[in-house]
């Protein structure tokens, strides 16, 4: 069992079958999933960073690894994963027994590779962007708690990063920080949805450079001026005066609330303004949605509860009994900006702040593929809250790793399928012989896109072996390897581009001794069990 631990400590895997089935029936009859639990971007101190393209298979795309054939007379190196033969190109002549590239070493079975290895060699680091969306329905106390934990998050800002804000009430506010002289507001009526070609007629962003004929609009190379991106979405260096002078003289929502009523909130619609404003100016960015929540919403396309105090907020129970009537309106909003935001790569973070509820069940669609965080806590004074934003953007031992822009891959051997994945990411559709018939979580697919994800971030993989008959002695003596190989390419919070790479070996047995080897490394995967939990399985088995 030591050698697992070393393993999981190497690779960041763990799997609760260490000794697969060889066959369908015998994975069937194990009860227990074929499965991994893996952490992409685990911090690993020994793990070798690479200066250099990783080198690909011709026929499956995996990357050298240390459990390839290699011929080094003929210069040639065979997949394990399909088994093709390909050639080594110029620059790997001196590879031999004794010069070896770090990718074949043997206790190098996670290796990355830096930003010239995935992507064009003159590409610059894109600064991380931070969009802040703040509740100004909050009473006083409130507003200046969350006043003062905003100032401190600016200070905490990367120099390089850009900043944006937005505050809503019964309308959305998008602040101008671009010009600090004159302070210049843009608002949006709360109860209407914004489109992004309505948001980007209002806010003017093409006074200056007229809109293109043709194609979406999205960034600076396809038609919008970066005059102004640059008013809305501002450098942390360059604006923080400003921005520290709004947030002081940030109020509560000034419209009046009746005695019956609750105050009107439109947290839907200041979200989707902000989804569309980094979808119109910086898309495909390692950029976060930072909202700060402090009540139900009220107003707008997807309220959780009525104005009317006389109607309660859902209850757990009216959930269950799926008799809440704005639930499946807001699901299917919160489901369609997931969409969008998936589509662009950026993050959905939640600070919910409040003693009511805040509609975080029908949030969480968009929060959880989005890999975003969720804080819940009473009061913005909280510690809780203030804590836990210092952490996003602390550096040094209590750095969370926040990065972003994931796409995860995985390729396995000819005789295991991907069933899904449970965790924060959302399917890329990329069907083929890889996949499983069977679905589990985020199926049909063999790459999925992470928007967000931190070094404890984890994945649950679901794998079905396809294999029907038992293979016979001298096929079993020869190759009973299963091989898997995760591929994570992503942008580190310094802005450059990513690729780390696992690849995995197990053993596989099959037949009528199946059960019991099976039965003896999973007791053994117990080790932190007491003794009578293990009796109970040992006689499962039995």
């Amino acid at each position: 069992m030591a050698e697992f631990l070393d393993l999981e400590s190497q690779d960041g895997v763990r799997m609760p079958w260490n000794v697969i089935p060889g066959t369908k029936q015998d994975a069937q009859n194990a009860v227990v999933p074929v499965s991994a639990v893996y952490t992409p971007i685990k911090h690993f101190t020994s793990m070798p960073l690479l200066n250099y393209s990783p080198l690909r298979c011709r026929t499956c795309r995996s990357v050298l690894n240390p459990f390839c054939i290699v011929d080094f007379a003929a210069k040639i190196w065979i997949c394990p994963f399909c088994f093709q033969r390909n050639h080594f190109p110029p620059h790997y002549a001196s590879i031999s027994d004794d010069s070896l590239p770090a990718e074949l070493f043997p206790q190098y079975t996670t290796v990355e590779y830096n930003s010239d290895a995935v992507g064009p060699t003159n590409t610059p680091s894109v600064p991380p962007v931070f969009l802040f969306v703040v509740d100004t329905c909050v009473i006083e106390e409130e507003i200046g708690f969350l006043r003062s934990a905003l100032a401190q998050a600016v200070e905490l800002l990367p120099e390089n990063s850009l900043v944006g804000l937005i505050t809503f009430g019964m309308f959305a506010h998008v602040h101008e920080l671009g010009f600090g002289a004159v302070p210049k507001t843009y608002v949006f009526k709360g109860s209407k949805d914004v489109t992004k070609d309505q948001l980007l007629e209002q806010m003017s962003f093409f006074a200056k450079k007229p809109r293109p004929a043709v194609g979406v609009v999205a960034g600076a190379r396809d038609g919008l001026s970066t005059e102004s991106i640059s008013r809305f979405l501002v450098p942390a260096s360059e604006c923080e005066f400003t921005l520290n002078s709004v947030l002081e003289e940030l109020q509560k929502d000034p419209w009046a609330v009746p005695a019956d009523q609750r105050a009107a909130r439109c947290t839907s619609t200041a979200l989707s303004i902000a989804a569309s404003l980094l979808g119109a100016c910086v898309p495909g960015s390692a950029a976060r949605i930072m909202a700060f929540i402090g009540g139900p919403a009220t107003e707008g396309p997807a309220p959780i509860v009525s104005k009317q105090l006389s109607e309660p907020i859902r209850s757990h129970k009216d959930l269950d009994k799926d008799s809440v009537p704005h639930y499946h309106n807001c699901v299917k909003f919160y489901d369609g900006l997931s969409k969008q935001l998936v589509h662009q790569g950026h993050v959905l973070d939640l600070f919910a702040c409040a003693l009511d509820q805040v509609g975080i069940a029908e949030l969480k669609t968009a929060v959880e593929r989005t890999g975003g965080l969720v804080v819940l806590a009473e009061s913005f004074g909280h510690s809780v809250f203030k804590d836990s934003l210092k952490r996003v953007f602390q550096s040094g031992d209590y750095d969370l790793g926040l990065s972003s822009n994931g796409i995860f891959e995985i390729n396995c051997s000819k005789d295991l399928k991907v069933q899904g994945i449970i965790g924060p990411c959302a399917s890329l559709e990329k069907k083929g012989p890889l996949c499983s018939d069977v679905v589990i979580g985020q199926g049909g697919t063999s790459a999925w896109k992470m928007c967000g994800l931190d070094k404890s971030t984890s994945l649950c993989l679901f794998f079905d072996v396809v294999r029907k008959e038992t293979p016979d002695a001298t096929m079993q003596s020869t190759s009973n390897q299963f091989y898997f190989q995760f591929l994570t390419y992503y942008q580190n919070n310094s802005g450059q581009m990513r690729l780390r790479v696992t690849t995995l070996s197990r053993r596989w047995v099959a037949g009528p001794e199946s059960i019991q080897e099976h039965a003896k490394h999973y007791l053994n995967a117990m080790y932190d069990e007491d003794e009578k939990v293990k009796e109970k399985h040992k006689r499962k088995f039995q």
